[in-house]
């Protein structure tokens, strides 16, 4: 015969898993918000900066944080709090045409860690990304980021701060970047 497991032995398992589907949902919710910010969007039916705008905001409460940190960072991107605030930041990048144009920006998340503390979470990322512009210019930048993200009454996982610490840029020589797209087709 065997012994049954006992209600600390079950109560214990459930927290285990829900301890893990956390960290999965934020592990996607980290990814799906570099997704967005990549260039070309590859976001299929997203046409404008708007709808780009639209969705990356849907992954914030309405209280959160974006901020830039450190000596570079913080005089770069300051502080932005609240939904507002946080558009606002991302219409002053993508809300208008650049001269040059940001032709390729894609995101690179490495050196995960995710602490999962019930309702509440912080996960912190290196991430890379190299960047290239009409004018021929490129850099590669790579960030620190320290983020915090809570479960909602849905039982949605939303960012409640993103928190990013440059590392470093480095220029890159032109044409190191050839055959990138103009438009990606991945999601149609």
């Amino acid at each position: 015969m065997t012994d049954s497991p006992q209600p600390t032995d079950i109560a214990a398992l459930v927290r285990r898993i829900e301890v893990l589907e956390a960290e999965a949902d934020i592990r996607r919710l980290q990814a799906r918000y570099m997704f967005l910010c990549d260039t070309p969007l590859p976001e299929y039916g997203v046409e404008d900066d708007a709808g780009r705008i639209d969705r990356i905001m849907a992954l914030y409460t309405e209280d959160a944080v974006w901020e830039g940190v450190g000596e570079y960072y913080e005089g770069q991107f300051g502080k932005a709090v609240g939904a507002a605030a946080i558009r606002k930041h991302f219409e002053s990048f993508w809300g208008e045409k650049k001269d040059p144009a940001l032709l390729l920006n894609c995101h690179y998340l490495t050196s995960e860690q995710i602490q999962v503390h019930g309702q509440t979470a912080e996960g912190q990322w290196v991430h890379m990304q190299p960047w290239l512009f009409s004018d021929g210019k490129a850099l590669l930048r790579s960030s620190r980021l320290n983020n915090a993200f809570r479960l909602e009454p849905n039982g949605v996982w939303k960012i409640t701060r993103t928190r990013t610490e440059n590392v470093f840029i480095a220029p890159l020589p032109s044409g190191w970047a050839s055959d990138y797209p103009s438009k990606s087709v991945l999601m149609k």
